[in-house]
């Protein structure tokens, strides 16, 4: 039965700070990880920070939930197949012209959501040394892995040329080259196995994912019995206002024009229910602006 710990609502002026929370996290001892990083894969957000374009993959080419392990035991080739079914391969200048871009077009948010991230990410500290990030992008939460040389992360991005970038910041940061190891992968079918993980990370993810409940099935089967699950994700505004309506008529045009990125996405309502032993679930308002579409955010830890 899932434990809700604490809910509750901040603004953007004023961040709230997280409720504390304790668990008894048993030792598990190192778990593999397949050398091999398999090629191609998922599907990452859009004006949040994960912006592509127009896409012809939809959710008819979801394959069925495979089972729990499948993932981590499909040889390279059956592997290939399936994140090709979930997410088809984009020419390589394409990928390289929107790693640029998010290389330099994310400085305004992440000095917004600087302080959340903070808070979540200070959780990390003492208590994992494996960490999975979904989603990793060009790299912006590396600093926050910075300074604890105990930490490996494994970080997946469907876009293969934002490795050079993520490497880049990995090094600006000071995470050492061989504390960072950049995974080609989906969210929804990751080649990592089971209870492998101390951590997993997703921010800006589950808007965009073609499967919610499939991707966050592979970050409970990745993580230790008491690993934990960090979170931030802008999601739909409250029923009956002004910025609801906007984003319910805006949406269908910002899935097809960023990489199916859901305005009205409901993703706290997903994490509630997908099984975590306890959950830290909060909301805010990233913006002042009223009518900025992905003002609303839910962030938070979820226990396995």
């Amino acid at each position: 039965m899932l434990k809700l710990v604490h809910l509750h609502q901040s603004p953007s002026s004023q961040l709230q700070p997280l409720a504390t929370f304790q668990t008894t996290q048993k030792s598990s001892s190192a778990v593999a990880i397949p050398s091999k990083q398999p090629p191609s894969a998922a599907r990452f957000c859009s004006c949040c920070g994960r912006r592509h374009f127009i896409e012809a993959a939809t959710a008819a080419f979801l394959p069925v939930s495979p089972p729990k392990s499948s993932a981590s035991t499909l040889h390279s080739d059956d592997y290939s197949d399936l994140l090709n079914k979930i997410h088809p391969p984009r020419p390589d200048w394409y990928e390289e012209f929107y790693a640029s871009v998010m290389a330099t077009s994310m400085k305004s948010y992440e000095e917004k959501i600087a302080g959340y991230k903070s808070q979540l990410f200070g959780k990390l500290k003492g208590k994992a040394k494996r960490v999975m990030e979904i989603g990793i992008g060009t790299g912006p939460n590396l600093e926050y892995y910075a300074g604890n040389g105990e930490i490996q992360v494994f970080g997946l991005d469907p876009n293969k040329k934002m490795e050079k970038y993520a490497r880049a910041s990995a090094t600006a940061v000071g995470v050492p080259p061989k504390n960072f190891h950049f995974i080609e992968a989906v969210a929804e079918a990751v080649p990592l196995d089971d209870s492998s993980m101390d951590a997993v990370v997703g921010t800006l993810v589950l808007c965009s994912v073609k499967d919610v409940s499939m991707a966050l099935k592979e970050v409970k089967r990745v993580l230790k019995p008491g690993g934990f699950f960090l979170f931030i994700e802008h999601v739909a505004a409250k029923d009956g206002t002004s910025l609801k309506f906007w984003q319910t008529v805006l949406d269908p045009l910002q899935q097809t024009v960023a990489d199916g990125c859901h305005l009205t996405r409901e993703t706290g309502k997903y994490i509630t229910s997908a099984g975590f032993s306890s959950l830290e679930l909060n909301m805010a308002s990233l913006y002042n602006d009223p009518f900025s579409l992905i003002s609303p955010h839910v962030y938070g830890v979820a226990w396995n």
